[in-house]
């Protein structure tokens, strides 16, 4: 089993023009058919890497929003805690009985 790291090493060098398909089967001792294969499904999956970006692209967008909402709600959390330490001060008991 080869790695993908591995695989797309090999096809690349392909495609590149830095190795032939040939060039590439006699040095990593692979089967020519087996490398086409790997440049096949390179070329029909590679438009998903453009995918992943463009989702990346939408997620940059709600980051404002995130830190708008984690800042409102530290604020009121800050504020429960200080009306609760007033609150428990003020009290012989901090808890009903």
């Amino acid at each position: 089993m080869f790695s993908p790291v591995f695989r797309a090493k090999v096809v690349l060098e392909c495609i590149s023009g830095e190795k032939s398909i040939g060039e590439d089967c006699r040095e990593y001792p692979l089967s020519p058919i087996l490398v086409s294969k790997w440049r096949t499904e390179l070329m029909e999956n590679s438009a998903v890497i453009f995918e992943r970006d463009h989702k990346g692209d939408e997620d940059q967008h709600k980051i404002p929003v995130l830190e708008r909402l984690a800042g409102r709600l530290t604020s009121e959390n800050e504020m429960q805690k200080k009306a609760l330490k007033r609150h428990t001060t003020n009290s012989r008991h901090p808890f009903p009985r």
